[in-house]
């Protein structure tokens, strides 16, 4: 007997508060407390439309980074993953050409090449 079981399912993560898993609501929670900062920071400074304007910037990035994932790792995996690729393990791959046909021929070409230098001798 098979059971099958959707996707869906599998990728299934428990929602702890607010409907958001613990992951997301603790990036949401940095979102709000780093804008609350830079509101509270800037807003003597430069007034509220431009200290609104550098809340969302500033809040954008963590708010991201709790919800996004790309395939299927989250943001601190997939930056440990570029990073191990791009800095730690570099390997220089160089292209090479090569013509997997006449690999395989290699030897019936040069029988042939023989047979006629030989016949022309």
């Amino acid at each position: 007997m098979e059971v099958k079981i959707n996707k869906e399912i599998r990728d299934y993560t428990e929602s702890m508060f607010f409907g958001l898993s613990l992951r997301q609501f603790i990036f949401s929670l940095l979102a709000v407390l780093v804008a609350v900062g830079i509101y509270f920071g800037l807003q003597p400074l430069l007034g509220v439309e431009t200290t609104s304007w550098m809340c969302i910037i500033g809040a954008a990035p963590f708010a991201t980074i709790g919800f996004i994932k790309y395939h299927g790792m989250t943001a601190e995996q997939f930056v440990w993953a570029w990073l191990k690729s791009e800095f730690i393990n570099v390997k220089k791959l160089p292209f090479k050409a090569t013509n997997l046909y006449y690999e395989a021929m290699k030897s019936y070409i040069d029988n042939k090449v023989k047979e006629e230098f030989n016949c022309h001798d």
